[in-house]
């Protein structure tokens, strides 16, 4: 039985998700790129094996495989190999635990699209993800207009009105997370685990730091605190 393709609201805002396909062996971090990929307002599906992934792919229609190079069953640049032989032009991320230069190219000549060294940053994964969905033309629509706030995902920047606020990039990071599940409430835990890295084991009040910066910018009623659960970014 296949697995779930999971679902969120942020998708019916975006409109036409694209879906996604994970093939990575590291349960806790496949799951934990769903439950992101998910909230940006994928349609993610998972599995841990090369041959499944294969199997997967070559069934359906998806519009990006993340797919890590060391898997049981059958490595990634196999797998890789297997879907260009066969003509996929799917796009394709790599991740892989190695480093260097000759499995950076061994990885690009199987036909992969990029490439990603472990460990990562979330923010770098989606951005990386976001640019081979738009060299494809596919994936949602890069621009929430969410009252008068307009956040362009893909050009990252931010305009309330008809005035340009200028961001860093954890800034903006921050910021997106919370409009793309705008009206809903998300967790501290949510926001680090998506905007810092998987390894983060900084201070945790490092988020109210930069919410509280995004309130001096952006005007103290945008962002919601909901005592004991997270913050809720709510358009006007």
């Amino acid at each position: 039985m296949h697995p779930p393709v999971a679902h969120h609201p942020a998708r019916d805002a975006l409109r036409l998700p694209s879906r996604l396909l994970i093939v990575e062996d590291e349960r806790r971090l496949a799951l934990s790129l769903a439950k992101g990929l998910t909230a940006e307002g994928y349609a993610v599906d998972v599995v841990h094996d090369g041959l499944e992934g294969l199997r997967r792919a070559g069934g359906s229609t998806y519009d990006l495989i993340v797919l890590d190079v060391m898997l049981p069953g059958m490595n990634g640049y196999r797998v890789c190999s297997a879907l260009r032989a066969a003509g996929d032009e799917v796009p394709i991320l790599m991740l892989t635990a190695k480093d260097g230069e000759y499995d950076e190219a061994e990885g690009l000549d199987t036909g992969a699209d990029d490439y990603l060294t472990k460990p990562f940053s979330y923010v770098v994964l989606v951005a990386r993800i976001r640019a081979l969905l738009r060299r494809r033309g596919s994936g949602p629509s890069p621009v929430l207009e969410l009252g008068e706030l307009r956040v362009d995902t893909a050009a990252r920047r931010v305009h309330r009105g008809d005035d340009e606020v200028a961001l860093t990039a954890k800034e903006f990071a921050v910021l997106e997370q919370l409009a793309l599940r705008s009206g809903e409430v998300v967790s501290k835990a949510e926001i680090l685990e998506h905007v810092w890295d998987f390894a983060y084991e900084g201070d945790p009040n490092i988020v109210e730091v930069y919410v509280s910066t995004l309130r001096r910018k952006l005007g103290a009623s945008l962002i919601r605190t909901v005592r004991g659960a997270g913050y809720r970014l709510e358009a006007r």
